[in-house]
C-alpha cells in the first residue's frame, strides 16, 4: 500500500479570508528579528537618529544601539552633543553591519560584523553600506575609560 505525501496545512487566523500569509524570516522581518526587536526591561530613546536601548547589569550598563544606513557622527550627533568628535569609548560586540572609524590623527579603523570592538574616545564614525549597524555595548557611563583600562584618547 502506497503512503500518502504529507501536505502542509494552511493556517488561517479567525476572521481572515483568502490565502494564509507566510511568516517572514531573516533581517527584513522587523519585530521578528531579535537583533532589532524591543529589549525587555530596557529604557528606549532615539538620539541623533540612533535607536538606543539601555539596561543595568550590576554597576555597568548594557546598551544596544542601532545606527541607520547613512548615519555619520559628525553630521547626526555633533549638533546634539556639541563636541567636534565623539568622546565616548565604545566596547562591545558588533552584531550587524559595518562601521568606519576615523580618529583626529587620520588613523582609520573599519569594523565588520561579527566582531568585538574597542573604539577609543576622539573619533568620527559612520555606517558603511545600506545595512543598519547593530552594536551591543558595555559601559560605566562617565567612568568607562578608567574602568576598562582604555586610553583617554586614540594613540598608536
Amino acid at each position: 500500500m502506497a503512503r500518502k505525501k504529507a501536505v502542509p496545512k494552511k493556517i488561517r487566523k479567525p476572521g481572515r479570508v483568502g490565502k494564509a500569509k507566510v511568516a517572514r524570516t531573516g533581517r527584513s522581518a522587523g519585530k521578528g528579528d531579535p537583533l532589532i526587536a524591543p529589549v525587555k526591561g530596557a529604557t528606549r530613546r532615539e538620539i541623533g537618529h540612533v535607536r538606543l536601548e539601555v539596561a543595568r547589569a550590576g554597576t555597568a550598563r548594557v546598551k544596544r544601539m542601532i545606527y541607520p544606513p547613512g548615519f555619520r557622527w559628525s553630521r547626526d550627533m555633533k549638533p546634539v552633543v556639541g563636541t567636534d568628535l565623539c568622546m565616548h569609548a565604545h566596547v562591545g560586540f558588533l552584531a550587524r553591519g559595518e562601521i568606519h572609524i576615523e580618529y583626529a590623527d587620520g588613523c582609520i579603523v573599519e569594523h565588520r560584523a561579527p566582531q568585538i570592538v574597542a573604539i577609543d574616545p576622539g573619533h568620527d564614525g559612520w555606517v558603511v553600506g545600506k545595512e543598519p549597524v547593530v552594536l551591543i555595548e558595555f559601559d560605566f557611563e562617565g567612568d568607562t575609560v578608567r574602568r576598562l583600562g582604555m586610553p583617554e584618547g586614540h594613540r598608536h
